[in-house]
């Protein structure tokens, strides 16, 4: 517990000091974030904003994890895995950004291009679980061993959960004030189930959302971008994968599974009726055509990120007191 502490002051500390000479530098370079067409009427002032923060994101993650780990000597190759899959996913992030600076328009890497990167980084956690022997899932008792089968679901979590947290991103503040909900309920369970390797990641990646929630609160200094979003999204799979309670991050990300999910009834509707269900989606952009501002909106559904992250501790808890596991 006391390493957790530590490695969340640290990463905090970090973020904010990275934090101020990088979004200086992506001023002076303008590089700058581009809104999609069909948001304009609704972001027009945001269309210059500088984005890629998810840099000073993720280096804080890594160093503050890093330091904090090895002086709780808990360098695991777990731990090690968790925080490649982060950077492998930071560099496809980034690499989507860019081309989208560049091409100055919120068109980057072709979406096979993007999936492709994305399943072949989610590869290491899957298959490092099969060698280990762990490619079961526990639910109250309920052990579902999956075998090889396993990598796929793995894959699943991972990639999808990458891409529901990046169409989270559409507000200030909102993918990082409750991904910091999803992370410190990540960390709270890895060490009750006493994975303290992964809940010093955890609460690391929880605390430097945080801290990026001071340049990204609106009215927003800087966004993450796909570089921070991807790999925070992919990162918080991995977690529950290595943790070992994967069915718990239904919950957790109850936020980033209900965006995702606007997003397919709405395309479903459209496609096979016509109509939209939704005024605009993702879903946070219903809620602001129906009058909601983006401090409202970004604010209620945090509290509901804090409240099922609860849920999924407290379920979790349950679970150990009665089952073991």
């Amino acid at each position: 517990m006391i390493m957790m502490a530590v490695s969340a002051l640290i990463t905090i500390t970090l973020c904010l000091l990275f934090g101020v000479p990088y979004l200086e530098f992506m001023k002076k370079k303008t590089y700058e974030q581009y809104i999609r067409e069909e948001v304009q009427m609704l972001h027009a002032k945001k269309n210059k904003t500088p984005t890629t923060g998810g840099v000073f994101i993720v280096l804080s993650i890594i160093f503050g994890s890093l330091i904090a780990l090895f002086m709780a000597q808990e360098l695991s190759t777990r731990a090690i895995i968790v925080l490649m899959t982060l950077i492998f996913y930071m560099f496809t992030g980034f690499e989507d950004d860019i081309k989208k600076i560049k091409g100055k328009q919120n068109e980057g890497l072709s979406p096979r291009a993007k999936l492709a990167l994305q399943i072949a980084v989610s590869m290491l956690p899957s298959f490092y679980l099969i060698f280990q022997n762990q490619a079961q899932l526990t639910l109250f008792g309920l052990h579902i061993e999956l075998g090889y089968l396993y990598p796929l679901f793995a894959v699943f979590m991972i990639v999808g959960s990458s891409n529901a947290l990046n169409l989270t991103d559409g507000l200030d503040g909102l993918a990082s004030g409750t991904s910091f909900f999803a992370f410190l309920a990540c960390a709270i369970i890895c060490h009750i189930g006493g994975y303290n390797d992964i809940a010093i990641i955890s609460i690391s990646a929880s605390f430097a959302c945080l801290g990026f929630l001071y340049f990204n609160k609106y009215p927003a200094k800087i966004f993450m971008g796909d570089t921070g979003s991807l790999a925070l999204g992919g990162m918080l799979a991995t977690i529950a994968i290595m943790g070992k309670f994967e069915l718990w991050l239904i919950p957790i990300a109850f936020i980033f599974i209900s965006e995702t999910l606007s997003v397919m009834l709405q395309v479903a509707s459209f496609k096979l009726t016509g109509k939209r269900i939704f005024k605009m989606s993702p879903i946070h952009h219903h809620f602001e055509l129906s009058g909601w501002s983006e401090k409202k909106i970004v604010a209620v559904f945090c509290m509901l990120a804090l409240i099922t992250g609860a849920a999924a501790i407290w379920g979790y808890i349950v679970q150990k007191t009665l089952y073991g596991g």
